[in-house]
């Protein structure tokens, strides 16, 4: 009898497992690729909504980059997990020599590899409608990508490990649509005054300001990504003390 393949193997044959099943699901396609490029096109042309100061295109394609995040590792990360969970997958796996982190570690690199997908469309996208990323806000907009998909998935595991699948569609999406509006598509400081703080608190409005800043003014988010980081811890511990593999 062979013996099992070494973790590392285990884990990149799981995450390809997992990046096809993500990219060949036309429904997360929709959400994950299509959403955010008409959503793209449509501000980047349009006049409203209103989104503050700077080039349209620049502030249009920062938000459309934070809708993937979201759309990626937050609501098609909680739905695929939901209904894996519910079928028995997420307890078959975890029985196997790949392991329950292993299976997390899977995924986690699935989720960054589709993200990897959805940043050369979309920024490809912009640039021909004529997106000109600060190059001083290169890195740090890289380190709020990195940032945002940890603290997405941690709260996707969070709401797909504690709650029937199909109350985990609903849920996700419903998400989806509210931190669309609050903060992730258009910047915070345009949203009317009593939902302004609110937005700034919440993991999506911190995602898209962040990348605003950091691609359009070339500026580091210190702000946002203390609020990213502290819905990520929260967001993690309670995924690991309350995440059911079966139910």
């Amino acid at each position: 009898m062979s013996a099992p393949a070494a973790p590392r193997r285990r884990v990149l044959a799981q995450a390809a497992f997992e990046t096809r099943m993500l990219l060949g699901n036309g429904e997360q396609l929709l959400v994950s690729v299509l959403l955010p490029a008409i959503a793209l096109v449509g501000l980047a042309l349009a006049s409203v909504p209103d989104l503050g100061p700077g080039r349209r295109v620049d502030l249009a394609t920062a938000g459309t980059l934070a809708l993937a995040v979201l759309s990626t590792a937050f609501t098609g990360q909680a739905i695929a997990t939901g209904f894996d969970r519910r079928a028995g997958v997420l307890r078959l796996l975890g029985t196997t020599p790949l392991g329950r982190d292993g299976l997390l570690a899977g995924k986690a690199l699935a989720v960054l590899s589709v993200l990897g997908v959805q940043v050369l469309l979309l920024g490809g996208l912009g640039a021909v409608l004529g997106w000109r990323p600060a190059a001083a806000g290169l890195l740090p907009a890289l380190v709020t990508l990195l940032l945002g998909t940890a603290t997405l998935v941690a709260l996707a595991l969070l709401l797909a490990g504690t709650v029937r699948a199909e109350a985990v569609l609903a849920v996700a999406n419903l998400v989806w649509v509210l931190l669309l509006g609050l903060g992730t598509l258009v910047p915070t400081d345009v949203l009317p005054a009593p939902l302004r703080g609110i937005a700034q608190a919440l993991p999506g409005g911190a995602l898209g300001d962040a990348l605003r800043t950091s691609l359009v003014s070339g500026g580091w988010p210190w702000t946002q990504w203390a609020v990213l980081a502290a819905w990520g811890v929260v967001g993690g511990a309670a995924a690991a003390r309350w995440f059911r593999w079966s139910g």
